[in-house]
């Protein structure tokens, strides 16, 4: 039953089991989609999908399978014969007879005409597009055949819900705002270390544990306070190509200045590649820098580091003595070999791009993006990237 549907879900990178498909199965068969494809899109959403980082692919997908399906509300013969005639009858009696003979494509058909004769705006009525009323066109109203536009709907098909991708801004491979940012962050606190003190911390799990254990009768767990221990030096891209990514990375700027659990923060900029000097703010001016060596020399191998950029540049940039486009800040060692030292000095680096991964191989400066991600393990800037990013600081 369905079986296609079900291999259009895996093919949407969605990780459904047997057990919960044979569980959606269960559910049919007793009954509890109602004969509704809306019900049967709840129901499949609340038994196969365990995040709602999920739903947009899962909507993405039920409207590709069921899309030759016009509307719900049309309601179709076969469904006619489960449903109460006089109940039908009474949700159509209002409508207007001419409005009740037409297919979909008729009354789309009818639709484009009316935008040809009205002139002004209709509140009410069964025939021009307006609100409220009968009509089949506009919002606000009752309608079974209608074409809604605009507005709110309120008797909304299963399809039209699906199509309208309510859930794309969850989904894990989108790009991060602030929040996203500094829940991701919030992960760094795993380097953080118990402090030799009175336990004044409320342990929120060993609570809800000793509370169930209890009977239901709360009962509070402390534990001693963490104490920050995390260092991270945050080197950022700024200027030229990155200026795409600007509100990005103003947003990640903010997230870790707002992070309260880093024992310490630094934070430099660079233009393209990492040479002699770092800049001290995203403005990139000359004079406003501080020489590499020093990080080197005053930040130990003890800090985590997160390069951000898009790594894409010309391949002399990377690759030459003076290839710094900067002619006042002309760099003796090639920018790789730079690269190359903050890889041996640091135990912990990682690299976030804002190119999606999907375009390393293709996007202009994809020489340089491979031969950067031979440095550097290589994240895209979305929340799963990060995800892994953080996670790949965290092991060892």
């Amino acid at each position: 039953m369905f079986l296609e549907f079900f291999r259009l879900l895996r093919l949407y990178n969605l990780k459904i089991s047997l057990d919960e498909w044979l569980t959606l199965i269960d559910a049919l068969d007793r009954g509890m989609a109602e004969n509704s494809l809306m019900e049967f899109y709840y129901l499949c959403r609340n038994i196969l999908i365990k995040s709602e980082t999920e739903y947009d692919k899962f909507d993405l997908a039920f409207a590709e399978y069921f899309k030759g399906i016009e509307s719900v509300d049309e309601i179709p013969k076969e469904l006619r014969d489960w449903l109460s005639q006089g109940e039908l009858e009474r949700l159509l009696e209002d409508m207007p007879d001419w409005a009740k003979e037409y297919d979909l494509e008729t009354l789309r058909e009818m639709f484009r005409e009316r935008l040809k004769e009205q002139t002004e705006k209709h509140d009410g009525g069964d025939y021009w597009i307006g609100t409220g009323g009968t009509s089949p066109f506009g919002h606000g109203g009752y309608n079974p055949a209608g074409i809604r536009i605009g507005g709110e709907g309120r008797h909304q098909s299963a399809i039209q819900i699906a199509g309208e991708r309510n859930f794309r801004d969850f989904r894990q491979d989108n790009e991060l705002d602030t929040r996203q940012f500094q829940m991701a962050f919030r992960k760094l606190r795993q380097f953080s270390s118990r402090v030799d003190s009175a336990k004044t911390e409320l342990d929120i799990d060993q609570t809800v544990d000793a509370t169930c254990e209890n009977a239901g009768m709360l009962k509070l767990v402390y534990e001693k306070p963490r104490k920050n221990t995390v260092k991270l030096l945050l080197l950022m891209d700024s200027d030229g190509s990155m200026r795409s990514y600007s509100k990005l990375c103003s947003q990640l700027f903010q997230a870790v200045n707002q992070s309260t659990h880093l024992k310490d923060l630094k934070i430099y900029y660079f233009h393209n590649c990492i040479y002699d000097y770092l800049y001290t703010d995203p403005y990139i001016i000359d004079g406003r820098w501080i020489e590499t060596d020093w990080v080197f020399k005053n930040l130990g191998p003890d800090y985590k580091v997160i390069i951000v950029g898009d790594a894409a540049m010309s391949s002399y940039e990377l690759l030459s003595r003076g290839g710094n486009i900067n002619w006042y800040a002309w760099n003796q060692e090639p920018g790789i070999d730079w690269l190359r030292k903050f890889k041996r000095f640091y135990n912990k680096v990682i690299w976030l791009n804002p190119i999606k991964e999907s375009r390393w191989h293709n996007a202009w400066g994809a020489r340089t993006i491979s031969m950067v991600r031979e440095v550097f393990p290589m994240y895209e800037l979305t929340l799963n990237g990060l995800d892994k990013g953080i996670h790949k600081l965290l092991t060892n």
